[in-house]
């Protein structure tokens, strides 16, 4: 047998570990909304009026990116008008980009709401936008359950950042 060495994934496992099941919920998502001057760090890529942009720090292909109201809730039909708008749009524009920075053959887009929907985060909802290429999912993903990324996020984070940064 062949091993994948992924020693970045130890934090991810390590961040499940040290949740007993007492524990109230951190949310990264606010976290990050509230940590002013550290968008880099958190992968933030756009604040905007009513959500926030950002990279997954452990995607499902490269790019993937969370999109999130600014306020912390969790049920779908309690978002405002404003806030789906706002979201939606910053999907169009995320695709847009993420076309000209990464040139995906496709996207997937969800949102899972609860947690036995899979919502990992289910206090904060959140949409998912993640690129697809043909091929992009191989034998790792499906026997070995293990997704390969070929690109770091800093890297991306970088390039995608820049054109965030255009459209204001």
């Amino acid at each position: 047998m062949e091993f994948l060495w992924s020693p970045w994934r130890s934090t991810y496992i390590d961040s499940f570990k040290s949740q007993g099941a007492n524990k109230e919920e951190t949310c990264f998502i606010c976290e990050g909304i509230q940590s002013a001057g550290e968008d880099n760090q958190r992968l933030i890529l756009q604040r905007r009026d009513h959500c926030v942009i950002m990279m997954n720090k452990y995607p499902y292909t490269t790019g993937h990116l969370l999109i999130a109201p600014l306020r912390h809730i969790g049920d779908y039909t309690e978002l405002s008008n404003d806030e789906l708008l706002d979201i939606l749009k910053a999907v169009r524009d995320s695709i847009s980009i993420i076309d000209k920075v990464l040139s995906p053959q496709g996207y997937n887009m969800g949102v899972n709401i609860g947690k036995a929907a899979g919502a990992g985060l289910p206090g904060h909802i959140h949409f998912h936008l993640v690129p697809r290429w043909s091929g992009d999912k191989n034998f790792m993903s499906v026997i070995g359950e293990t997704n390969i990324i070929s690109f770091s996020n800093e890297d991306i984070y970088k390039k995608l950042k820049e054109c965030y940064d255009k459209i204001g």
